[in-house]
């Protein structure tokens, strides 16, 4: 497993309820950032990644909760993130909590040992249904048992609405997980899509964007934003390179800074960590 810490001097572990906690579990991993709401600065980063072919246990997440000198503390406002491949979105006017498992599996395979959850987004007025890891859903209840669970694609939809309004034709996102993708494409303020791909390769990855590219009768000339498991040095991103001109790669946006200990990370790897702020 890699660990990755970072910590601004200023952070006071008896300040915590000056700061904003956020928390991002799953079979993948285990990360959690601080934000300092007096300065809305992030001050703190520590990550827990698997390697490649193990999975995090929720013992193994609670064993390390358990051990930490931050997350047990009380904080002004804690937020929990669920990264999960499988998600259907249902229009507000539709939707009825008591039917969440129908919405689900009119779409999607409900797996052994997983929990139904459902969170409402704003734009579009839809309601984000998704599974969870029961074991993790309940370690979560354990620790924050007033905090209801987000699911990750709400913090991305959010950053593509918010993004998207600065720019002229379609915003594409691509956000990269272990085993799936998420992709976004938005123009003129309406999410034009929005799906997850699961992948075993970067082949896969190529084969199902530019197949949506197709479909959608986009160009190769725009701009991609990545975010996720990907950086400047890896296979996705020089294969993308060898079809589309413009590759960035997104930048958490809100009313938040970072210390300078985050300077040297890719912000990106983190995005819906960082931006579960900016939701609510």
């Amino acid at each position: 497993m890699e660990f990755i810490e970072l910590l601004d001097e200023t952070l006071d572990i008896n300040s915590t309820e000056n700061y904003e906690l956020s928390v991002q579990m799953s079979p993948d991993g285990f990360a959690f950032t601080i934000l300092d709401t007096i300065r809305n600065k992030y001050v703190l980063l520590r990550a827990t990644d698997n390697d490649n072919n193990k999975y995090l246990t929720a013992e193994k997440a609670s064993e390390i909760a358990n051990k930490d000198d931050f997350l047990l503390k009380r904080f002004k406002k804690v937020n929990l993130v669920f990264p999960s491949s499988k998600f259907t979105l249902v229009p507000a006017p539709l939707f009825d909590p008591g039917k969440k498992e129908e919405y689900f599996t009119l779409n999607l395979i409900r797996g052994e040992n997983e929990v139904i959850l459902y969170n409402k987004i704003p734009e579009p007025d839809a309601y984000i249904v998704f599974s969870a890891a029961q074991s993790f859903f309940e370690l979560a209840q354990q620790l924050y048992p007033s905090v209801y669970p987000f699911h990750h694609i709400k913090p991305l939809i959010n950053q593509v609405s918010h993004n998207s309004n600065n720019i002229t034709g379609s915003y594409v996102h691509v956000h990269v997980e272990r085993g799936f993708f998420n992709l976004l494409i938005s123009g003129n303020n309406i999410l034009k899509f929005s799906n997850t791909f699961l992948y075993r390769d970067i082949t896969d990855i190529l084969y199902y964007l530019f197949n949506v590219y197709k479909s959608m009768g986009m160009s190769h000339d725009g701009t991609i934003h990545l975010s996720g498991l990907t950086d400047r040095y890896n296979e996705l991103y020089s294969n993308l390179a060898l079809y589309i001109r413009n590759i960035k790669f997104a930048r958490p946006s809100g009313n938040f800074s970072f210390s300078y200990v985050f300077n040297d990370i890719d912000l990106h790897k983190y995005i819906n960590l960082f931006n579960i702020t900016n939701c609510e």
